[in-house]
């Protein structure tokens, strides 16, 4: 296996001018094909305060047919008190900030290309961070996230309501990002190549990040992918007999906090598949063994995972939790496009290039117009892991 190591800004410091407020919806007026069923869910709001900031995920599920024309996002954060914790959303399209004396309500719209299609699931950031270096546990409060479309035909799944926590609890917090599949992929130089089709080859992008404050000791990764999609030969990891399930384990790997493991794994769509269409029900679910000591010293050659092992052995229990384990699992689609039997594509930008740093390079993008805040300088390390490869770099 070849590891690649690289550094990307998370949470970086800026201070931002506050700007009006977002245009409401008009009435609604339904464009042909366009009305759905949009539903969201959120995961991932307990931190732990030996840490600056966390990522936490609203995501935004398409139940329905059709691909909504407009979609905003708001998040209520007035009961949050911003002497403890002050969070906000990010968007592609743009975000709009109110509140009197204190960021209160975020309203972000979604840009074209993050309105999920039938079937497809968008994860909108959720920037949580203490207010200062000197703010502990425990604290709690409500946040409710809701969705707008002019489009979507159910508002009984339009809004969660959800608690965001700071606990003075140390230990090992996971967090698991896959997005859609839409992409085929040639292996060889892992260059995009196009939509994929029935009978094409892609990459699963899996990213596991560690927003704990101690080290995670052993890690378990067990991949479902959507009935129509199997994966190709995983060195070291142990494939099902129906090719659609893989788990990938090391339980001597260690996942260091602020470090992001990124695992592509290429799949096979079964030219039977009938397009266009959108597999779903894959998912990726990511365990931690244990968790090392604060004070336990970590070896560089530990925290490469050894997924190229020829025998995978079985978990052993453990009595280990996850700070918060709403966020360990992510479910993700695979699009496939109708074959027409053209070339159709043509080369791209590497994959890991355009993928890596989905988590943590977040904050290169954290541009929130609309609210006047400093935002905690952080790096984050990502560990790179190419499946098949069989040397390591540094």
């Amino acid at each position: 296996m070849i590891f690649r190591t690289r550094r990307a800004v998370s949470l970086a410091a800026a201070t931002l001018l506050a700007s009006g407020t977002v245009a409401a919806f008009g009435a609604p007026a339904h464009a042909a094909g366009t009305e759905t069923d949009l539903a969201i869910t959120a995961a991932g709001t307990r931190a732990t305060d030996g840490v600056e900031g966390k990522i936490a995920w609203a995501k935004i599920a398409n139940l329905g047919e059709g691909t909504p024309t407009k979609v905003l996002v708001k998040v209520d954060t007035s009961k949050v008190d911003d002497n403890k914790l002050l969070m906000g959303a990010f968007t592609d399209g743009g975000c709009d900030v109110t509140g009197d004396t204190k960021p209160e309500l975020w309203v972000c719209e979604l840009s074209g290309d993050e309105i999920p299609g039938p079937g497809e699931t968008t994860e909108v950031p959720i920037v949580l961070f203490k207010a200062t270096e000197d703010v502990t546990g425990p604290y709690t409060a409500p946040v409710t996230i809701s969705i707008e479309s002019p489009d979507d035909t159910d508002e009984s799944n339009n809004s969660v309501d959800v608690d965001v926590e700071l606990t003075p609890e140390s230990g090992v917090d996971l967090g698991v990002l896959v997005p859609d599949v839409k992409t085929r992929v040639n292996l060889d130089t892992f260059e995009e190549r196009g939509p994929v089709r029935p009978g094409d080859t892609a990459l699963v992008w899996s990213e596991v990040a560690n927003q704990g404050d101690l080290t995670a000791q052993g890690i378990k990764l067990t991949y479902q992918l959507p009935e129509g999609v199997t994966f190709l030969p995983v060195e070291g990891c142990e494939i099902s007999s129906d090719k659609r399930g893989a788990v990938c384990e090391d339980e001597t790997f260690l996942l260091e906090p602020a470090t992001v493991l990124v695992v592509p794994l290429a799949v096979e769509v079964d030219e039977a598949v009938e397009a266009p269409v959108t597999l779903k029900n894959g998912s990726l679910e990511a365990t931690a063994f244990g968790v090392l000591p604060a004070d336990a010293r970590v070896s560089q050659q530990a925290t490469k995972p050894a997924f190229g092992k020829a025998e995978v052995r079985a978990a052993e229990d453990s009595e280990f939790a996850d700070l918060d384990p709403t966020d360990n699992k992510d479910d993700f689609a695979v699009v496939v496009v109708a074959n027409t039997g053209g070339g159709g594509g043509g080369g791209g930008l590497p994959v890991t290039g355009v993928q890596a740093g989905l988590i943590g390079g977040i904050g290169a993008g954290v541009l929130l117009a609309g609210v006047a805040m400093f935002l905690v300088s952080r790096r984050r390390r990502v560990v790179l892991v190419a499946p098949g490869d069989e040397k390591t770099d540094a």
